[in-house]
């Protein structure tokens, strides 16, 4: 066994409190796992439901068009999510859904259905088939996207809206038969007073979602906070009981989750901007239809990934694709590396300097795993204390910043072997999901092949750390680096790499 599987069968005698600190040896059967839930508001000890196995729904995209990284943010999270999970023994059943139909532009119901609005973008008529046409389009788009954040799409199960139509009819057909639903002019609609227990999630405040709610829709409802199960449209649909037309985007989310992961949700995630709706439309929905309480035992949301400021938005107008980030020069992964900056519930601020940053830092990670590869000899002691505060730290509701500051100071210590680095580097990415031991391509340049100001740079560098005036090389080294150059040293002595 290697010193990895020995330490990691230490860890599972330790029980963790819910801050991360050890209580020391217990029966429990792993290092324990909390996070933050946004149905009780507090952190609680997660275990799912059976013995070995998490089911997981995480809520897609609208494939209308492509994704924005803040669309992209979401889905780094729930990998780390299912890396953690993983790391803990589980196995992960994960279904991220493609809504290619009936998201309309407000939760509340109004507004133009958002692949209507894509199919005229792109000069197509709104048919069923085009929207389909329309949504595989940009549903390949967006896995292509998360392969190239290093996100494993294979074990992850992808439903489009559209494929799930019969499912969707029944659930409404059932909360009909209960009661739960009526009939207006523009659809089907849940009646949110059967439901006492509505706005429970996030601890929503009623009497405010009903004084924004608009005249027109309270109109039409027989309460504000009334939803629609199904539109009607006679143009464009499909045939239902209660007329042509199609499903409200919360009611597809309930009947592809119910169709695929069964009556009980272990983990349900989505943004911050789902909870006063779309998630407490589903759980009212779903546990009114399917009577199983609590329709998701743990809800987590992720906060914002924000401009100066500001949430990333189309509507705002200040997106940005992953694709600008590449031919930027920048690795995708810089990006992922930002994201671990900050802890998901927290909003993480992307700027361009931020990314610089991230790359650089990301960058010098990976030379610093190349020399502890290139000098496996060097060192004696092990990462076994590392390695425990990095579990810890992805154990107490995923702090990727603690954990990164783990790594940093296992790369740090003088006295850790370098083998143990490597080994637990290996480790760590696991979970970071960085490409940490990928084969990378040398960017080295020979000396002599540089430019005579940047070999006199160098020169001076060099005299100014067998003087030991580290001030002066740091100077230098800044210098060198601002000129497009990365310098490394090593026990043979300096190596220059183009950024």
């Amino acid at each position: 066994m290697s010193f990895i599987g020995e330490l990691l069968v230490f860890f599972s005698n330790l029980m963790a409190t819910p801050n991360g600190s050890s209580k020391g040896a217990t029966a429990s059967p792993r290092m324990a796992l909390y996070f933050h839930n946004t149905l009780s508001g507090e952190k609680e000890k997660f275990t799912p439901q059976s013995n070995g196995t998490v089911k997981m729904y995480n809520c897609g995209p609208t494939v209308y068009g492509p994704q924005h990284i803040g669309n992209l943010s979401m889905f780094v999270f729930v990998d780390i999510l299912r890396r953690t999970l993983e790391l803990n023994g589980y196995k992960v059943k994960q279904v991220i859904n493609f809504t290619d139909v009936g998201h309309l532009v407000s939760d509340g119901d109004e507004g133009e259905d958002k692949m209507t609005k894509g199919l005229k973008k792109e000069g197509l008529t709104p048919t069923i088939e085009n929207m389909k046409t329309l949504g595989k389009k940009y549903a390949e788009h967006f896995l292509e996207q998360l392969r190239i954040l290093n996100i494993n799409t294979e074990p992850i199960t992808f439903p489009y809206a559209s494929d799930y139509i019969p499912a969707q009819i029944a659930m409404v057909k059932t909360l009909e038969e209960k009661g739960y639903a009526y009939a207006g002019k523009k659809g089907v609609y849940f009646d949110t007073s059967r439901f006492p227990e509505y706005g429970k999630l996030g601890n929503i405040h009623l009497e405010g979602l009903k004084e924004g709610a608009r005249i027109g829709a309270v109109d039409e409802k027989k309460h504000p906070t009334d939803f629609l199960l199904w539109k009607f449209d006679r143009r464009k649909g499909w045939d239902a009981p209660w007329g042509k037309g199609f499903p409200g985007w919360h009611i597809e989310c309930s009947a592809m989750s119910h169709s695929i992961l069964g009556d009980q949700l272990d983990i349900h995630t989505g943004g911050i901007e789902h909870i006063p709706v779309h998630h407490n439309n589903e759980i009212a929905q779903s546990e009114a239809a399917l009577g199983k309480k609590p329709f998701a035992r743990f809800w987590l949301h992720r906060a914002h990934l924000q401009i100066e400021g500001a949430k990333i938005a189309k509507s705002v107008g200040n997106t940005i694709f992953l694709e600008q980030i590449v031919e930027k020069g920048y690795s995708p992964l810089a990006f992922r590396y930002l994201l671990l900056g900050a802890h998901y519930r927290t909003p993480a601020s992307f700027s361009w300097d931020t990314l610089e940053s991230a790359n650089t830092s990301l960058k010098r990670l990976y030379a610093a795993y190349d020399v502890c590869k290139s000098e496996l000899h060097k060192g004696t002691g092990n990462s076994s204390g590392y390695i425990g505060r990095f579990v810890e730290r992805m154990n107490d509701d995923l702090d990727t910043p603690g954990a990164l500051a783990a790594v940093w100071e296992l790369m740090k210590d003088d006295t850790i072997s370098n083998s143990a680095k490597v080994e637990a580097l290996d480790y760590f990415d696991k979970v970071l999901g960085l490409d940490i031991s990928a084969t990378r391509e040398s960017a080295q340049v020979a000396v002599a092949e540089l430019d005579s100001e940047i070999q006199s740079l160098i020169e001076k560098r060099e005299t100014a750390r067998k003087e030991k005036n580290w001030a002066e090389a740091d100077k230098l080294r800044a210098e060198i680096d601002a000129k497009g150059y990365e310098l490394k040293d090593t026990s043979e002595g300096v190596q220059v790499s183009k950024k």
